[in-house]
């Protein structure tokens, strides 16, 4: 005859289970801390396909009007991207240059995107000073920098050489 484990060996076996261990008492409702346990229902995600589509296209064009008119960084580096990205169409390089140009722009809009949305949930929190919050601010600081930095570094190393033989000619 097997021994039953004790009521506190138990509990470790069940918390640190298998997905898919077959249990002798399957009948036993899930607790909301078990991993197994479905999540929650959440009205937002009930949309498939074209509908759901639609409603995130609605989503970001929202994302976006709100970055314009709450955002001085963003309208700033979107300013910036309405002159480069068109100088990036017109100047004479190759196709998968002319991609990585225009790619380069729109990774500092990503992230300045994403730098605003680390903001904005921050100060949803509190907007008390605290180091973590700080900190988590500064993180985002530091990659939208970052990716200004590859922008200027890809338009220098691509245009750069171009410009270059632009003023000797002119000389």
């Amino acid at each position: 005859m097997k021994a039953k484990p004790s009521v506190q060996a138990d509990s470790l076996l069940y918390a640190h289970r298998e997905p898919f261990d077959q249990e002798e008492d399957a009948g036993e409702p899930l607790s909301p801390d078990d991993m197994l346990a479905p999540l929650p229902f959440n009205p937002y995600k009930g949309n498939r396909g074209l509908t759901r589509a639609w409603h995130a296209m609605k989503n970001s064009l929202n994302g976006f009007r709100v970055a314009i008119r709450e955002e001085s960084a963003f309208r700033q580096e979107l300013t910036l991207a309405a002159i480069l990205l068109p100088c990036g169409i017109f100047v004479p390089v190759t196709p998968v240059e002319r991609a990585v140009l225009m790619a380069s722009v729109l990774l500092v809009l990503m992230v300045e995107l994403l730098n605003s949305s680390v903001e904005a949930a921050i100060d949803r929190i509190s907007l008390e000073r605290h180091e973590l919050s700080k900190r988590a601010k500064d993180f985002g600081s530091a990659a939208v920098m970052v990716a200004l930095l590859v922008c200027l570094l890809t338009w220098g190393l691509i245009v750069g050489p171009l410009l270059w033989q632009w003023t000797l000619a002119l000389f």
